[in-house]
């Protein structure tokens, strides 16, 4: 996608406009954590990014500073989130994905609701479960002395996890992949307007299923929450499922394929993690900043100033985590990866969006890099395999060949 796709904003100077390189949903071999984030914050603090968004407009404000970040993310007036992703709109209908396009104070009571479901401690109730499901994916492979680690492990694992909590059924897993992709990572409208559709018919038939037959899912309890003094409508819990669902499919594969790809090409701290394991929770969180992935969007609400630039009403503001989370004054060196630093780092987000999925995120990571160390001996990428990387709002390396000793 290009800047011709969509007329430049009459407000937007044109020096500032740029096709932006981690968001052209493409597949490329140039790392943009070492190789292309560095050289963005050579640049300007400000830019007007021509593909930030896959559907109309197109374009939206990047700010690449960790402060200008934090700012937005904190401004709760002035930048919202209803309609940021525009999944209701392409159908021509207003429901929101809750929480995630909720705004002050709808979004404190339906958050409210929620918190308890994603404590640490339920979490931590998942633990044994969750390192059950990492071990009989890694049994399928670890004899052969390679694997093919996104298609094996990045994608099952937390996948299927998530699918469980929602009571949805393993065999569709491919299908509800292809949902995923077509949903966050084409610049095709129409397969992304399709895929809206179809999964909110699909969870619209489940959640009529879960009111007949209730079970003991997350689909099944949001039948039974109450905000506002009230019980959710079936709108909300559509929204709600619709949120679990584009939210659990992807980030934590993501993360999975940036960690096992740094791992798997810096032996050196692959053995520290391997003759410290108490040091891998804290490597967890440097990991997810040095390889931060996500890029979410703000609506400006009403003509503020940004980095010294007029941002309209309406104007989209791009929280790229991987600017922020490698911003060099935020970070001393920040594309080397220091195990034990404690980094405030953004990946979950910041301030009252803070990821609600937060913790089950960082058990499946840690889980998953403790269970590969414990269970394979060194690893490595294959010899001669080029690593691609799909440039995107969610930054994923796409394959990962991984070959060890046997």
């Amino acid at each position: 996608m290009s800047q011709q796709d969509y007329p430049l904003p009459s407000h937007v100077p044109a020096e500032l406009a740029v096709e932006f390189p981690l968001t052209t949903r493409k597949i490329g071999y140039v790392h943009p954590h070492k190789e292309i984030i560095p050289k963005l914050h050579q640049g300007r603090d400000i830019v007007y990014a021509t593909n930030i968004f896959p559907v109309p407009p197109g374009g939206g404000w990047v700010v690449r500073r960790a402060e200008d970040l934090k700012h937005v993310y904190e401004d709760t007036e002035n930048f919202i989130k209803k309609g940021n992703a525009q999944f209701a709109s392409m159908l021509g209908e207003s429901w929101d994905a809750i929480p995630t396009e909720l705004d002050p104070p709808k979004h404190t009571a339906f958050r409210r609701a929620l918190e308890p479901i994603f404590s640490p401690r339920r979490m931590a109730a998942l633990e044994q479960k969750v390192s059950g499901r990492a071990e009989e994916l890694i049994a399928k492979f670890k004899d052969k002395g390679h694997v093919e680690f996104i298609k094996e492990f990045a994608v099952p694992f937390p996948v299927s996890i998530v699918l469980d909590l929602l009571g949805l059924p393993q065999d569709r897993m491919d299908e509800f992949m292809g949902w995923e992709h077509n949903l966050l990572h084409t610049g095709d409208v129409e397969a992304r307007r399709n895929a809206v559709k179809t999964l909110k018919d699909y969870l619209y038939e489940v959640i009529a299923d879960r009111k007949k037959n209730p079970g003991d899912d997350l689909i099944s309890n949001a039948l039974t929450l109450e905000s506002e003094g009230r019980k959710w409508t079936e709108e909300e819990v559509f929204g709600h499922c619709f949120n679990l669902f584009i939210g659990g499919l992807d980030t934590v594969t993501a993360n999975l394929g940036w960690h096992f790809h740094h791992l798997a090409t810096h032996p050196e701290d692959q053995r520290t993690l391997r003759e410290n394991p108490g040091m891998i929770e804290q490597a967890v969180l440097e990991l997810m900043r040095a390889y931060a992935a996500v890029t979410t969007i703000r609506i400006c609400a009403k003509e503020t100033e940004l980095c010294g630039v007029t941002i309209k009403p309406g104007d989209r503001v791009a929280l790229c985590t991987p600017l922020g989370s490698n911003d060099p004054e935020a970070f001393e060196d920040p594309t080397k990866v220091i195990l034990d630093r404690r980094p405030a780092h953004l990946s979950f987000g910041h301030g009252i969006h803070r990821c609600l999925g937060a913790h089950l995120a960082r058990r499946e990571l840690k889980v998953a890099i403790t269970d590969m160390l414990a269970e394979l001996p060194e690893f490595r990428l294959k010899e001669g395999f080029e690593v691609p990387y799909l440039m995107s709002n969610v930054m994923h390396v796409d394959k990962l060949e991984l070959v060890w000793d046997k």
